[in-house]
């Protein structure tokens, strides 16, 4: 059985394919289209379509899907083993509760921390009894730097350097950069302490376009036994709800 599924962030959408549960290709687009979903699909027999999307227009890639296959429409309120108690569901991010979905079948009955570390740095938690109450939502970097020269008069638009590995710059640029790089890695590094001194058994899954700056930051502090970088956690939990689904 193969399935398409199609993540749609706010910079880049990701398409893959599994045979089942196996990943058998993705393709990353900063361009997504009728056209690309196509080309990148046409030769496969596809069974089952889903989609996440953190924009509104998606309809248009429904259209063309539910004339391949059968489409499952996502929301956060789809049945699933995850009982979600988020009091507004209809608000939760599609890509926060793919995420949670995934970690939950990649660690079945245990504590996870889902961080999706992307346009905006994302911390959500489930627990061993497949319970999701909540989570955080923080600035990522890019919006960090944007967001400080935004609202300041002088202060430069800085371009993300993530190989940046001073404490403390020398100049306003080096300021900036030290200020957004070292303040997420070590409010990460809290949020992360925060849940494991609750869940000492804790599984953290790290996802999202800066998650190899915040997995190199973090694989030599006390928590790298529990870290787990699993760049497709939000195409592994869709591609779940199409499991789950159809039983």
């Amino acid at each position: 059985m193969v399935n398409l599924v199609i993540d749609i962030g706010n910079t880049f959408s990701k398409m893959a394919l599994f045979n089942n549960r196996e990943l058998k290709d993705i393709q990353v687009t900063d361009s997504l289209s009728v056209e690309a979903i196509h080309s990148f699909s046409h030769s496969y027999a596809i069974k089952n379509a889903i989609i996440s999307s953190v924009k509104e227009q998606s309809s248009v890639y429904e259209e063309y899907l539910k004339s391949r296959c059968n489409f499952i429409r996502f929301t956060t309120t789809i049945s699933s083993r995850i009982d979600n108690q988020y009091k507004t569901p209809q608000t939760l991010g599609l890509d926060r509760f793919a995420a949670i979905i995934g970690s939950e079948a990649l660690f079945p009955e245990s504590n996870c921390l889902a961080i999706d570390a992307g346009t905006c740095i994302t911390y959500d938690f489930l627990d061993d009894k497949r319970k999701y109450s909540g989570g955080i939502i923080s600035p990522g970097l890019k919006m960090r730097l944007k967001s400080m020269h935004a609202f300041t008069e002088r202060l430069p638009l800085v371009e993300l350097d993530e190989d940046f590995e001073a404490s403390y710059g020398k100049n306003t640029q080096e300021s900036l950069l030290a200020g957004v790089l070292k303040g997420s890695v070590h409010e990460m590094y809290g949020f992360i302490n925060d849940y494991f001194t609750k869940w000492p058994d804790l599984k953290v899954l790290i996802c999202g376009g800066d998650a190899n700056f915040f997995v190199r930051q973090l694989k030599n502090s006390i928590f790298a036994r529990i870290i787990n970088p699993e760049p497709n956690l939000v195409l592994i939990g869709l591609n779940e709800v199409i499991h789950q689904h159809n039983e």
